[in-house]
C-alpha cells in the first residue's frame, strides 16, 4: 500500500506516509526522500486544487489520480491546527455516517 505509516477508517485509508516510488516525479521524489510527507483523502479535487495555491510551500501538487481526491503535504511546515483539520477531514471523507453521526454527538 503506502510502504510506511497508514491510518484507516472501517479498512478504508484516510491518511498515509509518503514514499519516494519510481512512479512519482522526481522533483517531488526528491522531497518525499529527504523530509517527511503525509497523504490525507480529500472531498474534492478543487480542494486539493486550492490547498495548492494557498500554501505552495506546504503542499504538494497530485502525482497520480488514483485513490484520488488527495493531497500531500510537508510534515514540517504545517501548522498543528491545520493538521488536525486535514486528518479530521480525511476520516470524515472515509468513515461511515454511523461513526461521523457519532463524532458529531448526533443521536441516531
Amino acid at each position: 500500500m503506502t510502504g510506511g505509516a497508514a491510518w484507516f477508517v472501517r479498512n478504508k485509508l484516510y491518511a498515509w506516509e509518503c514514499h519516494p516510488w519510481p512512479s512519482i516525479p522526481a522533483d517531488m521524489r526528491e522531497i518525499i526522500a529527504a523530509e517527511l510527507v503525509v497523504g490525507v483523502k480529500l472531498s474534492d479535487e478543487l480542494e486539493a486544487l486550492a490547498l495548492v495555491q494557498m500554501a505552495p510551500d506546504v503542499f504538494l501538487h497530485p502525482t497520480t489520480s488514483w485513490g484520488g481526491p488527495k493531497i500531500a503535504f510537508r510534515m514540517a511546515s504545517i501548522d498543528d491546527d491545520h493538521l488536525a483539520e486535514l486528518v479530521t477531514e480525511a476520516w470524515r471523507v472515509q468513515a461511515p455516517r454511523y461513526l461521523r453521526r457519532e463524532f458529531d454527538g448526533v443521536d441516531a
